[in-house]
This record gives structure tokens, sequence and C-alpha cells, in this order.
């Protein structure tokens, strides 16, 4: 596989976004593939196009809510939205591109949200998804993308003791991700950097970010097959516009 760089980043409503550089940091990073999430917006109230870009989006059907993205530099194959069950596809929360070799996905996972008011439907969700992309890794190897909305082990967050069963740390949370990466996935970035104490979000509150008071929440997983592909794995913790920081994949030599 020829070198692709893959990017990914939670905008936290891309029409702010674009108001603090967004336009910048994408020509910049210059990427084959930019995904976003929570981008919080309706078909047709932005219009922004890249040079040498295709785009695809999932809205939401609620407005300013979730909602996703995929910028390319190649024409797929073929394009999925959702994941084919009606409970879950009325977020924006998947959109999986297919090509030759893979098939790539970018996801926003449903946050299980204060008093984990959501964690039943959290937890479905999960079982779903999984199922999903374990369907499309008998076909080939996948790469997805994306806010999973949880830290995984206690280095994914400053301050685990204080947070645990918080939505995000909770042990039916990180309990579905372990069984992801046990049927047949990797963590690139903890893969890459297994003592790596580096973030990808940081609540606005508290001066967070300044403190680096954060959790990785934000990954690239692909089929274990892949793994040996992948050249790099890294998070951009330098680039503002979001309580969000990019993450990227390097794959292929």
């Amino acid at each position: 596989m020829k070198s692709m760089k893959f990017i990914s980043w939670n905008v936290n409503g891309l029409r702010a976004c674009v108001g603090k550089g967004f336009d910048t940091i994408f020509n910049e990073l210059d990427a084959d593939f930019f995904c976003l999430q929570e981008t919080k917006m309706q078909a047709g109230q932005l219009d922004l196009p890249f040079l040498g870009y295709e785009s695809y989006w999932n809205y939401a059907e609620k407005k300013g809510y979730s909602g996703t993205a995929i910028y390319t530099k190649h024409k797929p194959l073929s394009v999925r939205y959702g994941i084919g069950i009606e409970e879950h596809d009325h977020e924006g929360r998947v959109i999986t591109l297919e090509y030759e070799d893979f098939f790539f996905i970018t996801v926003y996972v449903p946050n299980a949200q204060d008093g984990l008011r959501r964690l039943d439907y959290r937890m479905k969700w999960e079982d779903d998804f999984l199922s999903y992309i374990k369907e499309l890794d008998r076909q080939k190897p996948v790469i997805f993308c994306g806010d999973l909305n949880v830290a995984h082990e206690e280095i994914d967050l400053k301050n685990p003791k204080t947070n645990h069963n918080n939505p995000g740390f909770t042990d039916e949370e990180r309990g579905k991700f372990t069984t992801l990466l046990q049927s047949g996935f990797k963590d690139t970035f903890r893969t890459l950097h297994p003592d790596d104490e580096t973030y990808s979000w940081w609540s606005y509150r508290f001066h967070a970010r300044e403190k680096n008071i954060g959790w990785r929440i934000d990954y690239f997983v692909v089929s274990e097959r892949l793994m040996p592909q992948v050249t790099s794995a890294s998070i951009h913790t330098e680039i503002m516009g979001s309580d969000h920081c990019p993450v990227e994949l390097i794959l292929g030599k």
C-alpha cells in the first residue's frame, strides 16, 4: 500500500471551527482523508469545498447536534451512511467508504451523558457497531477513526481515580472497547506508544487544556492484519480550534 495520511478531528461545531482557522489547518495537514465529528450542521448550512477533495456528509435529524463528514482525495467504490439499524441511524454518526483494499469509517460514538442516562443505549450501540465492523472485516480490512467517547485505560486520562464511572470512563464502556480490541482490531496509537500519556480532549472548564488535564478519546483503530502497514500514529496537541485536537494515522510505506 502506498503511503496515505488520515486525519480525524472532533471540531465541536464546524461553523465555529471555521472561524478559528479551520481552512488553514486543513490545508497545512494535507491529508488523503480528513474526517470530522460533531459538525453540528444541517445540509446547506455551510459550503466548504477544498480543491482536490470530494466530501461526504452525514447529518443528524436533530438540529445543531452530532454529525460527521469525510473529505477524501480518493474516490470510493461505495459510500454508506449509518450502520443499517434504524435505532442508530438518526444522529449522523457513521460514514463508511469502501476502497479496493479496505473499508474506511468515521464514527462519532454516543456519549453516555450526565448521570449515565444514556449508558444502556450506548451499550446497545457498542454491540451493534462491533457487529457492523466485524461483518466488514470479513470482506476486507477495516480502518475506523473518530471520537469514541471512551478513555480505555488509566493512562488515557489525567485523573482516572476521580473520574471512575463518569461518562467515558465507566467499567462498561471500557469493557466494550476491550471486547472490540479482542475481536481482531488494534488501537494504533497505544500499540505504537504503549507508555505515552498524550490526550486528545480537554474540558473547556478550569483551564484544563493549559494544565493538560485531558483525556484520550479520539482514535484510529485498524484490523490487526493492517497493523504492520501502520507507519505512525500521532496526536496534534498543538492544534487549537476545538476542545479536541486532531489525531493522525499514516499507513503504508
